[in-house]
Order: structure tokens, then sequence, then C-alpha cells
């Protein structure tokens, strides 16, 4: 990717090296960590070279009467005025300037604008959040309304608590994994994940692990939006997958409707709730509906935020015969690995480059129970 901002944006953090020397650098971080248990390669999978970034937010920098996009800084503090940001997929850097170029011919647009976020998806849907340091009236809604047909977009205009929904408050995102459609509802201020080729790869290379499993049940924590749920579902009897966020659990249930499927339980608990649950240490009103006793767990999944996995969880899923672990923090995965492989071996381990041009990598490891 050519961008004019390498070395200025705080955005990109890795701009000297070429991408094949930046994936070879993450590729041996991940190896390094992982080889103390056995692992000696990691499948790659990468990123396209532009346009891959479905999520983007931006300062509004204003000076004088005009308006700029702004990022912070890489070496320095303060913001500068950003000119182009090619890692924005299509559908997004298409309205970027014609947004801007509306925002300074509007006093109402414009006025203590001090940030837009962008979402959207590879259909073209795009949803555009403009954040203020004031509160939105009755003539904003009415530039804002001109401004969804002029974009062809959904806006929500935000302000301390304040939230102005004009039109509807997600994008649809279709997406082709291992030869079939899917349809994500994916809300505005709710995690998605970023990089929609490299989500499909991600996807694809779980469902080649629980292809080998045939049978059982599926458990899931940090299930988010049913992101990995809903096109791993179709392999398993019954699915029970949780998550701790409101907003993401009755996403993933809207997406169980639109993908017309009926073997998923969606839950809101934590994955600490979750393991308690299971154990029988604790009682929940939102299971009273659920027969936890009913599953017949085969294979989990577990996608944790950086922290990793607590160590209730970690004796949870070394019960279970197959666990496949995504991870956004390499270092988080290591350490649980200390435990994990106690129980279990590695039988395949890979790396997802779903943010080019920084040092965060996402990987990926199937483990079987021992014998």
């Amino acid at each position: 990717m050519k961008c004019k901002h390498f070395g200025t944006c705080g955005s990109c953090s890795v701009y000297e090296l070429s991408y094949k020397e930046e994936l070879e650098a993450k590729n041996k971080r991940v190896l390094e960590l992982l080889s103390p248990f056995d692992v000696k390669e990691l499948e790659v999978f990468s990123s396209l070279d532009s346009h891959y970034r479905a999520r983007a937010e931006f300062k509004i920098w204003h000076e004088g009467d005009k308006a700029f996009y702004a990022m912070s800084r890489l070496k320095e503090k303060g913001a500068f005025s950003l000119e182009e940001c090619p890692k924005v997929i299509k559908p997004i850097e298409s309205r970027m300037q014609p947004l801007l170029n509306k925002i300074n011919s509007s006093k109402v647009l414009k006025e203590r604008l001090f940030a837009v976020e962008f979402l959207a998806t590879t259909t073209n849907e795009c949803l555009i959040t403009m954040i203020y340091h004031r509160k939105l009236d009755s003539n904003w809604e009415v530039e804002a309304k001109e401004l969804e047909s002029l974009l062809f977009a959904r806006v929500i205009g935000r302000s301390r608590k304040q939230k102005v929904v004009l039109s509807s408050e997600f994008v649809t995102e279709k997406l082709f994994i291992d030869r079939q459609e899917y349809l994500f509802r994916h809300y505005e201020s709710s995690f998605t994940q970023p990089n929609p080729s490299v989500n499909i790869q991600m996807i694809e290379w779980a469902i080649k692990q629980v292809k080998r499993v045939h049978s059982g049940d599926f458990l899931e924590s940090y299930c988010g939006l049913g992101n990995f749920t809903i096109p791993l579902s179709k392999y398993f009897n019954r699915v029970l997958a949780t998550e701790i966020s409101k907003r993401s659990i009755h996403a993933a249930k809207e997406n169980s409707i639109l993908n017309m499927l009926r073997n998923i339980e969606f839950v809101r608990l934590s994955s600490e709730e979750m393991t308690q649950a299971l154990n029988k240490e604790r009682e929940f009103r939102r299971l009273k509906d659920v027969d936890l006793d009913s599953y017949n767990f085969s294979t989990v999944l577990v996608d944790p935020p950086r922290a990793g996995l607590d160590s209730d969880t970690i004796g949870l899923i070394s019960n279970i015969q197959n666990i496949i672990y995504i991870s956004c923090n390499p270092e988080t995965l290591a350490r649980d690995l200390v435990e994990l492989s106690k129980t279990h071996n590695i039988k395949e381990s890979a790396i997802f480059d779903q943010f080019p041009h920084t040092h965060h990598i996402e990987s990926g490891v199937f483990l079987t129970k021992k014998n």
C-alpha cells in the first residue's frame, strides 16, 4: 500500500518494511512464542494490499472556516490533517471527500463536529456516525437526512447523552464463506471484524478444523454477533454461544434468524459466568429455558480479548475434546497454552493479518485432547 502519510500517521506504525517483510516478522514473532508447544510452522493468511478496512474513525480538525479529517501523529503529540486513507475499503473511501465537502458547505453540519466514524460492507452499504460537542436539533436532522440521500448512506448523530438515528443503526454484510452465502447485521458502536477478506479466511480455517470432528455439540465463548457461530453451526447438532454484550447478543439472534438457523442458543453470559453455569456453581435466570445437561460438547471455540482466558475457563475447556483458540494477543495465547498443553496437543496453528502496517496480529490454534 502506498500512502503519503506513512511515518506521520499514528494509525500505521509499521511503514518501513515491505508487506512481505512485515508478514515474515509477524510469523517469526508468533512462531517463537509457540515453539515451546512443538509448533514448527504457521499457516499464514495475508491481507489485501490496500482497501481492506471496513471500520474507520477520524477526528475532525477545524482551521478557520474549514474542517479536515485528522489523525494522531505517530512520533509526537498532536494531530495532522489527513488527505487520504488508502487502507479503508472502497465504500468508505468513495464517501469520505463528498462528506467532507458537504460538512464544509453547511454550518449546521460543521458546527462543533469533532469526529466521524464509518462502518461499511463489501456490498456498498455504509453507516456514518457524526459526533458533536453540542446538542443536535431539528435543523441538523433535516440536513443530515439530505446527506443520507446524497451519499447513499445511513447517518447517525451523537452528542453527550444524545443519539439520533435517522433511518437505521446497522448495515448488513454479505459474506461468501466455504461456498455459502451468510448475512450479518453489523451495528454502530458494536464490535465487528475490521478486515472482511481476512475474516473470511479466519472463519474458513476454523471450518477446516471442525470438519474433522463430524459430531457432537459446539460451545462458544466471546461469540460476538455470531461471526464464527453461524458458519460453524452447520457442522454440529446444537450450539450454545455466550457473550457479555447485550447489543452483540441481540445482533447474534437477528443474524441467526437472517440465516434461517434453528440449532443455536445465544445467551448473554461472560466467560466467567458461562464457566460457573456449566460447573453448576451458580444458577442464572438467563438460562432458565436452557437445559445445560442435555448438551454433549465435542468442540469449543474461544476468542477472548487481549487479556486472554481466566483460569476457571481454561479448566472448563480442558475437559472438552477439541479446542479452537482464536487470539488477538499471541503473548497471552502462549501463556494460556502452558496449561492447555497439559491436556491437549496443538494440531494446527495459523496467523491472520487483520491489521497490516501495525504490530498487531491475530493467531489461531486447534487442539485435541491427549489420549
